[in-house]
């Protein structure tokens, strides 16, 4: 008798339901290393029954010590941005879980293929953005001259900017926005976030000041619901960060909810990341 033919595992899509338990369950193996990154990030895939697919496996063993987030990990932290996407709605941050692996402890996140040419950052020249863009500020793009630095004015990255305003994101960068193929957008590394203190730093300034949108007022209403003592989101986090960074972040929306706008840049912290990208 011949062998049965092998049915290939099925991938996952960042959508799939199954996603999180794929990544939490699954066997992890190694594929290479992404060396553009500052801390350890190995390229993954990741295998339970029929299902299969790739991931970025970032060990806490791989992390270098940072003197402003001496509290928690890394990994923690980019668990916990995931769990605070997932209870938005918004589904802005690839499935993401804090498991073990081959080289200990770390996060492991879904891998995203992205879609090229999607523009959602730009610098031009002139005072005042065009239509359908947001001003985040001048750069200088050398021999003296400057260029307006702009951003799409696009839904879904303002939904991340009220997303990031919650969490405290300390690193949003252009590289860090994952746009695909089918139309979503994903944002990604959020390993310096949490903060008890304002350490907002991001590209995503254009709507600063601006009335926050019904949709954002609605979705921060059920992040204040899900983060009371005995909140499931509260509980979801417990095991990620600290207690007083879920304090902080319970704080932030709750001011986000009485100044009814998004945030503007503070003076104590540098408002924009470097390098931007």
């Amino acid at each position: 008798m011949s062998a049965p033919e092998r049915i290939p595992p099925r991938s996952v899509t960042p959508t799939d339901p199954a996603a999180a338990e794929l990544l939490a369950r699954g066997e992890l193996t190694v594929r290479g290393r992404i060396r553009e990154a500052s801390n350890a990030a190995l390229y993954c895939t990741v295998t339970h029954e029929d299902r299969e697919a790739a991931c970025v496996y970032k060990p806490v063993a791989g992390e270098r010590p940072l003197w402003d987030f001496p509290d928690g990990t890394l990994a923690g932290r980019e668990a916990a941005a995931y769990e605070v996407s997932r209870a938005t709605g918004w589904d802005l941050v690839p499935p993401t879980v804090l498991r073990d692996g081959p080289y200990g402890e770390g996060m492991v996140q879904l891998w995203i293929e992205t879609a090229p040419g999607a523009e959602l950052l730009a610098l031009v020249d002139g005072e005042e953005p065009e239509p359908g863009w947001k001003a985040i500020g001048f750069a200088e793009v050398g021999e003296g001259r400057t260029a307006l630095l702009v951003h799409a004015d696009d839904d879904r990255l303002r939904r991340l900017s009220v997303l990031d305003a919650v969490i405290n994101n300390a690193d949003r960068k252009g590289g860090h926005l994952l746009p695909t193929a089918e139309g979503r957008l994903y944002g990604i590394d959020h390993g310096v976030t949490f903060n008890a203190e304002n350490k907002l730093r991001t590209l995503l300034w254009g709507w600063a000041g601006e009335p926050l949108p019904e949709e954002a007022l609605d979705v921060l209403k059920g992040l204040r619901d899900a983060l009371t003592p005995d909140g499931p989101l509260t509980a979801a986090l417990t095991p990620l960060i600290t207690p007083a960074e879920i304090d902080a972040t319970r704080s932030r929306v709750n001011s986000l909810l009485v100044s009814g706008t998004h945030p503007e840049p503070g003076g104590d912290w540098p408002a924009i990341p470097w390098p931007p990208v």
